[in-house]
């Protein structure tokens, strides 16, 4: 078999296991939770099963799975941008400033307006003003950079991280309660009005930056190198994270401001599939998508009937992992 034979094989078996994994999270996990539910009664559509079933468990499990592809392949995609298997949404302010917009309008006491749910309205508009913020600051003599990016990021992820204390300080008991709630990030059945919008979204988003993947292979070397072979890298980099930022604060907007799901994805997809971003990406977001949707299924059943918010457990996860790569990393450093 040649190179290119082999090549071709391990990017089909690669995709067709992801995709595998994907779909039987779609299908499996929604019959995970803290009760049983009786598949001739859901098929005979018999209350409670019914309902349980296809209100509570399915939407949150398709949630999961649109949410946690969106936020693996906007992870990935800033590590690309950034050169940095480290990087996130978080380093570059936009989970942060839609933390920001939600924890607004709950510490105000706004609900809803017009009938959809405040947070969603205010996390959109909390990582918008930040996107704006971002690029305008990255903005060098008509040209943006990776370094400007990361630097403006990290310093607008303080300010938001500052006045998110400062609301939580001034909210009340039980909005504080909220606050710290909604900041741990957990997946809640959704109407699927809002999971169509938002899957559109994604889908639509994820297509344009996969067809971008050669020139994110270029950027991943380095800003010279892709100039090099053609990639007008301003452009580039500007249209990654517009579009990275619109797949984190689409996923933030439902389910807070989940971590983890952006590092520990792509990192093991490039270390043990391809660093290749034409395979790198979608199995990050297939497999993403998986993990969210497990680490929910997994905080359905771990304290019934109490449940554990799915960002609480992908933090125990991740917490580890994360320490485990950057003494990885420290060693290599050394050697």
């Amino acid at each position: 078999m040649s190179a290119t034979q082999q090549l071709t094989f391990l990017t089909r078996y690669s995709l067709t296991l992801s995709l595998a994994v994907f779909l039987g999270a779609a299908v499996l996990l929604p019959w995970v939770g803290a009760g049983p539910i009786s598949l001739a009664r859901v098929l005979q559509h018999q209350s409670p099963d019914y309902e349980i079933f296809l209100q509570l468990r399915v939407s949150r499990t398709l949630l999961a799975l649109v949410a946690g592809g969106a936020l693996s392949l906007a992870g990935t995609l800033f590590q690309a941008m950034l050169r940095d298997a480290l990087a996130t949404p978080y380093t570059l302010g936009v989970s942060a400033g839609a933390s920001l917009g939600a924890v607004a309008v709950i510490a105000a006491g706004w609900e809803t307006f017009l009938g959809v749910p405040t947070t969603w309205i205010g996390a959109l508009a909390g990582a918008l003003g930040v996107l704006i913020l971002v690029v305008g600051g990255a903005f060098r003599r008509r040209r943006i950079s990776a370094f400007s990016l990361l630097l403006t990021g990290i310093a607008i992820n303080s300010i938001c991280a500052a006045f998110i204390i400062i609301l939580g300080g001034f909210a009340g008991i039980s909005r504080s309660f909220s606050i710290a709630r909604w900041l741990i990030g957990s997946i809640d059945a959704t109407s699927y009005v809002s999971l169509a919008v938002l899957t559109t979204v994604v889908l639509l988003v994820s297509a344009t930056i996969l067809t971008q993947a050669r020139s994110w292979n270029l950027l991943a070397v380095g800003e010279r190198w892709a100039a090099s072979r053609g990639v007008q890298v301003g452009a580039l980099l500007l249209q990654g994270y517009v579009l990275g930022s619109i797949l984190a604060a689409g996923a933030i907007a439902l389910t807070g401001p989940i971590g983890f799901v952006e590092l520990i994805v792509p990192h093991l997809v490039r270390s043990r599939i391809s660093p290749d971003h034409r395979l790198l990406m979608p199995c990050a977001f297939l497999l993403g998508g998986a993990l969210l949707a497990l680490c929910d299924a997994i905080g359905r059943i771990v304290m019934p009937p109490a449940e554990l918010p799915a960002g609480a457990v992908l933090a125990l996860i991740g917490g580890p992992y994360l320490v485990w790569v950057i003494r990885q990393r420290t060693s290599a450093e050394e050697i």
